[in-house]
C-alpha cells in the first residue's frame, strides 16, 4: 500500500471527529451521505482523499464549513451551526431540543 498523504490523515480524522460529534455511526454517516461504509472507513483513516463533492455533502450533512475539515479552523459560539441542525429536526425532535435547550439556558442563568 502506498504511503498516506499528510493532508488526507488531517482531513480524514477532523471528518470523523465531526460525524462523532454528531452522533452519526460510520453506517448511518454512509447511508445519509449516499456512500459505502469502507469508502467512510477509508476515508476518515486518510487511505483515500476526499472529492469536492463529499466535502461539501458532509459540511451540509454535519452543519459544518468547509474551512472545519480543511484548517481545523472552529468558529467560536457558532450560533448558525447549531440553528441549520435544530432547523433539520422533525416538529417532534424539535420540541425535545427546544425543551432542553430552554432547561439547560435556565440552569445556566441561576448561577
Amino acid at each position: 500500500m502506498a504511503n498516506k498523504k499528510e493532508i488526507n490523515i488531517e482531513i480524514g480524522a477532523r471528518v470523523k471527529y465531526q460525524r462523532e460529534r454528531a452522533g452519526f455511526t460510520q453506517e448511518k454517516f454512509a447511508e445519509l451521505l449516499e456512500m459505502e461504509t469502507n469508502s467512510i472507513s477509508a476515508l476518515e483513516r486518510g487511505v483515500v482523499g476526499i472529492s469536492l463533492t463529499t466535502m461539501k455533502k458532509i459540511c451540509i450533512l454535519l452543519s459544518i464549513s468547509a474551512d472545519e475539515l480543511l484548517f481545523d479552523i472552529t468558529p467560536d459560539n457558532n450560533v448558525e451551526a447549531i440553528a441549520s441542525r435544530l432547523r433539520k429536526l422533525s416538529p417532534n425532535q424539535f420540541e425535545v431540543a427546544n425543551d432542553i435547550i430552554s432547561k439547560l439556558l435556565e440552569a445556566f442563568s441561576t448561577k
